[in-house]
């Protein structure tokens, strides 16, 4: 039996209700595909129901109640995913946490949580648990997935998946009506009950933990679904980070109310294979995947043969000229279709292939702003890379573009029964089907984030343009001006930069100075393929990016980057003045980014204040000493002269003043 993903009715408010029903409905469909050991092992919804329901009766057999949080910790496991139905069938609440945490941000997220549980995929999640464990009183209870180096640890307190799993049969075997009480309990709950706990990724401060309901969080992924008519014949790659919000919805929630497979890739590292292999339908990946598929792209050509390098250098301007009206429908000359069928055989084709994006009928990207250029590349391939614009209050979707709407600088009208505003002040403010309920313990943050008629404040500026599409501008508190009174948007200036395949990431600064200045990180794969091949020898990330040809080289991105700027009459004015090749890249484990890989603005001013002022007063270079972190959580220094340039500026941008005293 099929249906429509928004046809449910009012009774199907949770995802363990859509979990019956797609066992009901979809029983013998694939639900979700995990590769190990180079093998695709597949469950379909029956069998992933049971495999949930004795994870439950275990759990329950353990001692988890209704109310009680659940910490989820791992990679894209079904196991992990199996977890959160489990605990919501329950009526616990789960609390899913970035893998890669160091472990005292981990502690502080379960003990801030008040878990009584953790479920977990390996030693790793183990040992950096039981290290913090005394700041984590509430946690009783560990289960790990994967055995491999736990059989010599102290058994109490630490349980294996399969055994919770064997619990669960057993009480099936002792009692043979507890599968239907199960089953009545997930039936009988209400939608007004907690679904999940997402912790922000803190780019601001301490993360905080978004309380969203499942009546909520179903009628969000509801609305989407139908939007853009996914169903049970779709398939995703669940590759993003478990905690996250994006994939929490994208992949589990949107997942249940179509019906779709999940597919779970053997390690981060084999994504790109998995991707070819499995071909889904639906894809989203954060800008920062799409720069790294790019500049692996251009690393390919640049070692391909002559005759290789011309055709694609030749067709992807055919591409860039009639790819995105191709896509769209819209009116292009019969030359110039012709012209595109012969490089969608002879390029696109073969490249889309080689990315596994030959399938993709819709993609998204969101996290951060794109690069208008690098957004518009994609789509001139023929895939329909769609903008949306999200957040986890929001329990993601705020706006979303519409297929043959689609716009590079703007992020779509809002999602469907979503209000959206602009205060005053500029900030674009929004109500939702999937908002949140609150921070969890903490009510003066949730004030804080409301208005007083129920709006969420985003904290982000931006204004709609004629059609009706939002246009992002930058974090509200970001934007500026220099003392020129130019407009100062670092975001903007900084995926300008990040368009470049050499340039990773970018950080601006400006408000309240004379000019624009910036950090730049250098793509080490990228810069290093390069050195290769200019036979220029390097020992370590620093030296390379210390290197005189890769300053010539980062200078003249910057140069193209002011002559973009100087075409925009917005931002003309904000045009980089001088710059530097930071001596290390800027890291999570560091303070500097958060998880999800976005700048710490306000952490890297003040950890780096001696180099941003360097950037202003005139110096040419600088010695630094930075503190870093390595994997096993210990300390380390490093040193480096760091030098600093000038840029050229293009155009009528406001002439510079003395260096700030």
């Amino acid at each position: 039996m099929s249906r429509p993903a928004g046809s449910a009715g009012a009774e199907l408010d949770t995802f363990p209700k859509y979990l019956l029903f797609n066992a009901e409905h979809h029983a013998s469909r694939p639900a979700m595909r995990h590769k190990d050991y180079g093998i695709w092992q597949s469950w379909n919804w029956s069998e992933q129901a049971d495999e949930i329901r004795r994870l439950a009766l275990g759990l329950q057999a353990l001692g988890l109640s209704r109310g009680e949080r659940v910490a989820i910790v791992g990679a894209n496991r079904p196991r992990l995913y199996w977890s959160f139905a489990a605990a919501q069938s329950l009526g616990a609440v789960p609390v899913p946490v970035y893998a890669d945490a160091v472990a005292e941000e981990m502690a502080y997220v379960l003990d801030h949580a008040e878990v009584r549980f953790a479920i977990v995929q390996d030693q790793e999640q183990v040992d950096k648990i039981q290290s913090f464990q005394d700041k984590i009183p509430a946690l009783k209870e560990i289960v790990y997935d994967e055995p491999r180096g736990l059989r010599d640890y102290d058994p109490r307190g630490l349980t294996a998946f399969t055994s919770v799993q064997d619990k669960g049969a057993a009480v099936e075997r002792a009692d043979p009506e507890a599968a239907g009480r199960w089953a009545d309990a997930i039936r009988a709950a209400s939608g007004d009950d907690i679904s999940v706990i997402l912790y922000t990724s803190g780019t601001t401060g301490r993360s905080k933990g978004v309380m969203v309901k499942a009546s909520a969080a179903v009628k969000a992924a509801r609305d989407t679904a139908a939007f853009d008519r996914l169903t049970e014949k779709d398939s995703v790659l669940a590759y993003l980070p478990l905690a996250w919000v994006g994939d929490h919805y994208l992949n589990y929630a949107q997942g249940y109310v179509s019906a779709f497979c999940m597919n779970c890739p053997e390690s981060p590292q084999t994504v790109p294979q998995d991707l070819r292999e499995i071909g889904p339908t639906f894809y989203f990946a954060p800008p920062r995947i799409f720069e790294g598929l790019l500049t692996s792209v251009t690393i390919r050509m640049e070692d391909a043969g002559r005759l290789k390098r011309w055709l694609f250098d030749h067709f992807i301007q055919v591409a860039r000229k009639h790819g995105e009206a191709i896509l769209e429908g819209r009116p292009v000359p019969l030359l110039a279709r012709l012209n595109y069928a012969l490089g969608n055989l002879l390029v696109y084709g073969p490249l889309k292939n080689v990315l596994g994006m030959s399938k993709i009928r819709v993609a998204y990207t969101a996290g951060e702003a794109i690069g208008e250029d690098l957004f518009s590349f994609f789509r001139s391939l023929g895939i329909n890379l769609k903008q949306l614009y999200g957040q986890t209050e929001a329990f993601l979707y705020v706006t979303v573009q519409k297929d043959g709407a689609v716009r590079s600088d703007a992020v779509g009208p809002a999602a469907p029964n979503v209000d959206i505003r602009i205060s005053e002040a500029g900030e674009v403010q929004f109500r939702s089907p999937g908002m949140f309920s609150g921070y969890f313990r903490q009510e003066d943050k949730t004030a804080e984030t409301m208005t007083p008629d129920g709006y969420v404040k985003t904290g982000d500026a931006g204004f709609f343009e004629k059609d009706g599409q939002l246009r992002i501008i930058d974090r509200a508190k970001d934007v500026g001006r220099l003392r020129s009174g130019a407009l100062f948007a670092p975001k903007y200036i900084e995926n300008v930069l990040k368009f470049f395949p050499n340039i990773k990431e970018a950080v601006a600064f400006g408000d309240g100075r004379d000019f624009s200045a910036a950090f730049i990180n250098i793509d080490l794969q990228a810069v290093g393929n390069w050195a290769e091949r200019n036979n220029i020898a390097y020992a370590s990330y620093q030296e390379l990016a210390g290197h005189p040809e890769v300053y010539r080289m980062i200078a003249g991105h910057v140069d193209e980057t002011n002559r973009r700027l100087a075409r925009e009459p917005m931002m003309a004015g904000g045009q980089i003045r001088r710059f530097l090749v930071l001596h290390k890249e800027l890291d999570a484990d560091d303070g500097e980014l958060t998880r999800t890989m976005k700048v710490r603005r306000s952490f890297v001013a003040e950890r780096y204040h001696e180099l941003i002022e360097a950037l202003y007063d005139g110096t040419t270079e600088k010695n630094v000493e930075t503190e870093v972190t390595f994997e096993d959580g210990r300390k380390g220094h490093i040193r480096a002269t760091v030098r600093i340039m000038d840029a050229k500026i293009h155009g009528a941008a406001e002439p510079i003043r003395e260096a700030a005293e």
